[in-house]
């Protein structure tokens, strides 16, 4: 066994029912004067409820998918406008995202409040769209010194989007698996993410005002998040990046509809592995793993169904095998990019 891993210097706090409290005490160790508050307009009064008694200085509000040029562009006008110190996020990656584009230009440091599953939070890489094309990128200045996760904070999320968002976080765990810089500790906290995932999701779903599903599905996905921050990007997200920029598409979603077609692209290719992940869903095999618990969840199934137009499938494939990683377990080639992102588009089984 020999390999090199780097571990991210961020705090995590992680306690149902104390955002404000753990917000507080994070604002206070980084001596924050003038915080500068990005929360989408949905998340308006949890944001003020939660900052209430911080030195405020602006809240901004102005939050949107995949995190355009020109909207990255605002945010880091408003915070020079107002000599903030400290950017807090409070949502899911959008607002993450934008607070990332903030940071990427200024070098403020971030408190992550996340509202989802989404995972953004727990890494240092950051993405711009603009037309159609999303470029993503990494940079130590963009990693939250701290994260305040609540569960709590998650019971709102509805059920539709709670399994949109699990399965996000579950795509980080599978795609750490193989990713380019992956090691045996990347592939520990994406197993140990892929169980609690599998075991909070479907709990969710059953009760959706209670914690303890919650819970684990919020550290399960930082799990993942942690898991995919050192392993980095692999064939799944770059396919969804991709799809996401091109098309704009809803992110969690079109995660969720990708992740069992790369999976059975994939796993056949890496024995061991799959039989790892199966064993953290719960299963003969990884695929069924998979199936099995996206019946439960009634996930969504096809790019179709998200606003993909069909004629779109040939121009996304030749941008995915454009920005396939190195070492994928399988070759990534044309025709088989192709036959994936068909598969995935029409809501087929995996091939």
């Amino acid at each position: 066994m020999r390999f090199v891993h780097d571990i991210l210097p961020q705090r995590v706090r992680f306690a149902a029912g104390a955002a404000a409290e753990s917000l507080a005490a994070e604002i206070g160790l980084l001596g924050g004067e003038r915080v500068m508050v990005i929360a989408a307009p949905s998340q308006k009064d949890l944001a003020e409820r939660i900052t209430a008694g911080l030195p405020v200085a602006v809240h901004h509000d102005d939050v949107t998918m995949h995190v355009p040029v020109d909207t990255a562009e605002r945010a880091r006008t408003v915070a020079a406008a107002h000599e903030a110190d400290v950017v807090v996020s409070i949502g899911g990656g959008s607002a993450t995202g934008l607070a990332k584009a903030v940071a990427l230009s200024s070098a403020l440091p971030i408190v992550a409040v996340p509202t989802t599953y989404a995972g953004s939070e727990a890494t240092p890489m950051w993405g711009l769209t603009e037309g159609s094309v999303k470029t993503t990128g990494t940079d130590p200045k963009v990693l939250p010194r701290a994260i305040v996760y609540d569960a709590a904070l998650t019971l709102g999320l509805p059920v539709e989007l709670s399994v949109a968002s699990g399965l996000n976080a579950l795509a980080h765990c599978v795609d750490s698996l193989w990713a380019p810089r992956t090691d045996p500790l990347d592939q520990a906290l994406a197993l140990e993410g892929a169980r609690a995932l599998r075991v909070g999701l479907p709990q969710v779903v059953a009760r959706p005002d209670g914690l303890e599903g919650r819970e684990q599905a919020l550290y399960g996905a930082y799990l993942a998040a942690a898991a995919f921050a050192s392993a980095g990007s692999g064939l799944h997200h770059k396919i969804c990046h991709v799809l996401g920029g091109m098309f704009n598409l809803p992110h969690a979603q079109t995660h969720a509809v990708v992740l069992p077609h790369v999976l059975a692209f994939n796993a056949p290719f890496v024995p061991e592995a799959e039989r790892r992940l199966a064993v953290a869903l719960d299963a003969p095999t990884a695929d069924e793993g998979l199936a099995r618990l996206r019946g439960r969840l009634r996930a969504p199934r096809s790019l179709r169904d998200l606003g993909m137009p069909s004629d779109g499938i040939a121009r996304a494939a030749e941008a995915v095998v454009a920005a396939a990683p190195e070492g994928n377990p399988r070759p990534v080639t044309p025709q088989a990019v192709t036959a994936l992102i068909e598969a995935a588009w029409e809501g087929a089984d995996p091939r």
